[in-house]
């Protein structure tokens, strides 16, 4: 193993109660409240992995590889650098992160030099400069697999307790990425909820124009509007807004939180 693997502890390491799992935890749930989407989730897991298992002499490589039915793709990496070596994994169909992916089981490489699993995948990624990885995999829901891939320049960077402390990182991302797309599903429907409900106060208001100056029903108003709306090809909420403008009054605001 690289005699100069000593990592730094961090406030980020160790909790104030000398508990490190509690204090990733409580980081993994802010990072979701904090990221703006599921990758941006991804991509501060990637980084806050790289961090952790780096030491002062060594710089560790982080991705998140997600793999669906017939296809596979870098979803996150700490660097650019990161996410070609992902890669070079991908040039090959094999290698830690994916065989763990796919299988669900970490895999560790101490030297790609001497690997003799996953092919000639082992030699290209030692060219890059990579001689030992971790791959380890981040539980998900439904046909999708994901992995976390952590990658170093020297040979037998990772000791046990830091393979240990990977998969321990994965399964609480797991339940965070989880929370996480939970989220922004909620999100979504809400977004789409309230732009329905803006479209059908726009809608409700030219119906009613239309009412005061036809003097006709509300069915027969919204008949109306549908007629335009197929004659010019346009969206029924386009044209019930022009109905609107066309009178000088505000396209009227709903005052709906999701």
């Amino acid at each position: 193993m690289s005699e100069n693997h000593t990592r730094t502890s961090t406030p980020s390491d160790v909790g104030a109660d000398g508990n490190s799992q509690v204090s990733v935890q409580g980081m993994l749930q802010d990072m979701v409240l904090e990221s703006i989407d599921v990758e941006g989730f991804l991509t501060n897991l990637a980084k806050l992995a790289a961090g952790r298992f780096s030491s002062p002499d060594t710089e560790v490589l982080a991705a998140v590889t997600l793999l669906r039915p017939r296809t596979k793709a870098t979803v996150a990496s700490s660097s650019e650098h990161a996410q070609k070596l992902d890669e070079v994994q991908y040039a090959f169909d094999d290698g830690p992160c994916l065989r763990a992916a796919r299988e669900e089981r970490t895999y560790t490489v101490a030297d790609f030099r001497t690997e003799t699993r996953f092919g000639k995948y082992p030699e290209a990624i030692a060219d890059h400069g990579i001689l030992s990885a971790i791959g380890v995999p981040i539980p998900l829901d439904g046909d999708a697999n994901s992995g976390l891939n952590l990658y170093a320049p020297d040979a037998g960077h990772f000791t046990a307790e830091d393979i240990a402390e990977a998969e321990l990182l994965a399964r609480q991302a797991s339940k965070s990425l989880r929370m996480a797309v939970r989220i922004a599903k909620a999100t979504e429907t809400s977004q789409h909820l309230k732009a329905a409900m803006n479209s059908r106060t726009v809608i409700d208001v030219a119906a009613g124009i239309i009412m005061a100056q036809n003097r006709c029903s509300h069915d027969t108003a919204l008949t109306i509007l549908k007629a335009a709306s197929s004659g010019r090809n346009v969206k029924l909420n386009a044209v019930a807004s022009t109905v609107v403008q066309s009178l000088g009054q505000e396209i009227p605001n709903t005052h709906f939180d999701g």
